[in-house]
């Protein structure tokens, strides 16, 4: 029994061994195979690859020789243009010494006749010299006959004859100088005054008078105390709000808002307004009205522009000019209302304009906005003619206008009359009566300064400064100055008032001088 199960185990392992080398055999036949087929493509990409490397090899050699026959025709070309530019040189060169011989025998032949010239032109020269020292005897005679004569020497006579030749020259010129000067400011005086008289007759604006506080009524005072608040939070919460001061005093029924800028003030009376008509005033209540007034106010002030721009009749002004024009209504110059005032100068111009036949549209387009700097002058570098004048340039406006703006205080020269018409209906709105008004010191400032430089010049007795400053009256010693004198004296004092004083329009200097003979009967 034990003999059978051992040869059972016998027969078991042999079939287990005898499985396991089918299965490496089966295996190692597979690898083979496997081995094999590898071996046949290495070789099969050997044999591509090497195919591949000898086309590579010819191509390139192909290339090559290629390029070395195109860089061969290259260097041929270069050689045949540079054969021809040497040709050309020589050639060049051979004509420049042909010219060069032709020009050296023109030079042997020029300093052959050069040299005949020089030998002329010293027996001219000795000649001359001969002549020169008869010359100079017989003037030295002619001179010592003539001293001898007059009894004056040389430079005394020279002097003398100087002297009166200046004098006669001088009278000559001042009276030519007067009459041409008579005869152009009559004929120049005339048609200016009756053009712009005409304008202003044509013109009634009515004079607007700006103040720096405005009123609010109350229905009643115990207002009063709604808009100071608790421990005064909304009067100081509404303060730095608008940037205003308000005045709540004993006045009855109202309270007033002090601020030198008018823009503030009226968004400060709009919002208080509203504030007092809606009951609810509180700190955050505040803020927010005051950014509506403020929001409803630039509205009103693009309608003042546009109102302006249609009262004048002009069209196509840039929306942002508007705002600036419609802004000029709150604010003032010397107490002058700068929105009416440039109205004003707009209808002067263009009347100015339509009486010398020039385009009215364009003159009055200038006078409307020659004063827009105004308002951008706080905050911007410079005069407000310069100011308004690129403000304007930079949003479109005609080169005559831009140009009209920054010469009206002639800061930039003046090249068109449409210039000259802006800057004198200017001076017309701000010069006629009750249109601004000056501190008294300024005013007498100005006064004494037109006084101080009359008196500073030799000969003047005493002067006056009369008409508010506009006119100067001198009263010369007749004994030290001539007419002729007095004509020059008005000169050098226009042009020392013009050099040292700053002032609105024109200032008038008359010269006075007059002759008393005083005799007495006995």
């Amino acid at each position: 029994m034990d003999s059978i199960l051992v040869l059972t185990l016998l027969i078991g392992a042999f079939l287990c061994a005898a499985l396991a080398l089918a299965r490496v055999w089966v295996k190692y036949s597979s690898v083979k195979t496997s081995l094999v087929v590898a071996l046949a493509k290495a070789e099969g990409l050997e044999l591509q690859r090497e195919k591949e490397v000898a086309q590579a090899r010819r191509e390139a050699e192909l290339d090559s020789r290629q390029e070395a026959a195109d860089a061969r025709a290259s260097l041929e070309r270069e050689a045949s243009e540079a054969r021809a530019r040497q040709h050309q040189l020589e050639e060049e060169l051979r004509r420049r010494a042909v010219e060069l011989d032709e020009k050296t025998l023109q030079f042997e032949r020029g300093r052959s006749t050069l040299s005949s010239d020089q030998e002329e032109l010293r027996a001219r020269e000795s000649m001359l010299t001969e002549e020169r020292n008869s010359v100079s005897e017989l003037k030295e005679e002619t001179l010592k006959a003539l001293q001898k004569v007059s009894g004056l020497s040389q430079s005394e006579a020279r002097e003398f004859l100087l002297q009166r030749v200046e004098d006669e020259a001088r009278s000559e010129l001042l009276a030519r100088i007067a009459a041409v000067e008579s005869e152009v400011g009559e004929r120049a005086e005339t048609t200016a005054k009756n053009i712009i008289s005409m304008a202003i007759q044509r013109y009634a604006g009515q004079y607007v008078c700006e103040r720096t506080v405005s009123v609010v009524p109350l229905a009643s005072d115990d207002l009063k105390g709604r808009i100071i608040g608790r421990e005064g939070r909304n009067i100081r919460a509404i303060e730095a709000a608008t940037g205003v001061d308000i005045i709540v005093d004993d006045t009855p029924d109202c309270v007033v808002i002090s601020a030198y800028n008018p823009i503030r003030r009226e968004v400060a009376k709009a919002a208080l307004e509203t504030l007092l008509e809606d009951g609810r005033v509180h700190p955050t209540r505040i803020e927010s009205v005051v950014r509506k007034a403020e929001f409803d106010f630039h509205k009103v002030i693009r309608a003042a522009g546009d109102q302006a721009a249609h009262e004048v009749g002009i069209s196509g002004i840039h929306p942002e000019i508007l705002k600036l024009l419609g802004a000029l209504k709150y604010r003032t110059s010397y107490g002058q209302n700068q929105w009416q005032h440039s109205l004003e100068v707009a209808f002067m111009s263009g009347m100015m304009a339509s009486e010398l036949g020039l385009d009215e549209g364009l003159a009055r387009r200038a006078g409307l906005l020659h004063d827009i700097g105004k308002v951008m002058d706080q905050t911007a570098e410079g005069s407000h003619a310069l100011i308004g004048a690129e403000f304007a340039r930079k949003h479109g406006e005609d080169e005559l206008v831009v140009n009209a703006i920054a010469s009206h205080h002639e800061e930039v020269e003046q090249k068109t009359i449409y210039d000259c018409l802006a800057q004198a209906a200017d001076a017309i709105s701000g010069a006629r009566p009750g249109a601004r008004r000056e501190m008294m010191q300024t005013h007498n400032q100005r006064l004494s300064d037109l006084e101080r430089i009359s008196n500073s010049f030799p000969g003047v007795d005493r002067s006056y400064a009369v008409q508010a400053g506009r006119e100067i009256r001198v009263l010369v010693e007749n004994s030290e100055l001539s007419d002729e004198d007095s004509l020059m004296l008005s000169r050098e004092i226009v042009a020392k008032i013009e050099r040292e004083m700053s002032y609105p329009g024109q200032i008038k200097v008359t010269v006075i001088r007059e002759t008393r003979v005083v005799q007495y009967a006995r």
